[in-house]
């Protein structure tokens, strides 16, 4: 099939001449509006009630999917609901729970100890600041910035791999360095936008824009990328690639959102639909 022509030219105009600094920060926030009519219920894909339990799963989520997070983590809070008792646990009774999730030893010891700091120096609760976050053990500027933003509203910039890949590729950024990438996004967008941008890029990435095989075919934002063309263009292959609710297939939730328009995932060991 032909390519989109609207496709065409935006790749080759973004090719044609040196992009300025006022032309991209206007098609950023371009992509950025088109992705949220594309993903209006964009939100975290990790199961959580209350900031400890977002805590906890965001530090499980490192080198896994949230998939695997969410089907771990309904055992691991019935055993374990507050930090003063995941302080407490039996280390390798910790460990078989969220063995799961990969890395489980690193895990559990992460998980204890900042159960420890929270029971310790924060009466048990989570803080809401930033500087006090990254003070846990097993806590980074990622972590913080999705705790801060999806459990006490408080904007923040996500660059997780599939953020850091994405605005690369939109060439809203050149930079590799997670902490770099993050201040540049930030002088780009309304500190308003952050949190939801971060969802809506990721949610593009996940879906549409894949790592290895993007699917620029079936992209709704083709026209405004200069990546388009590294992956498949024909609208039909393409389409085949999608994933989660763009692909029809279950998304990773066990609760999703209840305006989430796809399926919620199975529990672990279950049947796969």
């Amino acid at each position: 099939m032909a390519e989109s022509k609207v496709a065409k030219s935006g790749a080759a105009a973004a090719k044609a001449k040196p992009e300025s600094r006022l032309a991209m920060v206007r098609r950023a926030r371009r992509i950025n509006r088109e992705l949220a009519e594309v993903y209006p219920y964009a939100h975290p894909e990790l199961d959580f009630r209350n900031p400890f339990e977002l805590l906890v799963a965001t530090v499980l989520s490192a080198q896994t999917t949230d998939l695997r997070v969410n089907q771990t983590t309904p055992a691991l809070f019935a055993a374990y609901p507050t930090p003063e008792d995941m302080a407490a646990a039996v280390p390798e009774e910790l460990e078989e729970i969220i063995r799961p999730t990969g890395f489980f030893r690193a895990k559990a010891r992460s998980l204890m100890g900042l159960s420890a700091a929270l029971r310790d120096r924060f009466d048990g609760e989570v803080p809401g600041r930033l500087e006090d976050l990254v003070t846990l053990p097993g806590v980074g500027r990622k972590t913080a910035n999705v705790v801060l933003g999806n459990a006490f509203g408080v904007p923040g910039i996500t660059v997780d791999t599939h953020f850091g890949r994405l605005v690369r590729r939109f060439k809203w950024t050149e930079q590799e360095d997670p902490e770099k990438v993050e201040a540049e996004i930030c002088e780009i967008f309304p500190k308003s936008e952050w949190t939801m941008l971060s969802h809506r890029v990721v949610f593009h990435g996940r879906r549409i824009c894949h790592a290895r095989k993007p699917a620029c075919g079936a992209c709704p934002i083709a026209p405004l990328c200069p990546a388009y063309g590294e992956g498949e263009t024909d609208p039909e292959k393409a389409r085949k690639l999608l994933k989660y609710e763009k692909g029809g297939q279950p998304g990773q939730r066990l609760s999703p959102p209840a305006d989430y328009p796809g399926l919620p995932a199975a529990p672990l060991g279950a049947a796969t639909r």
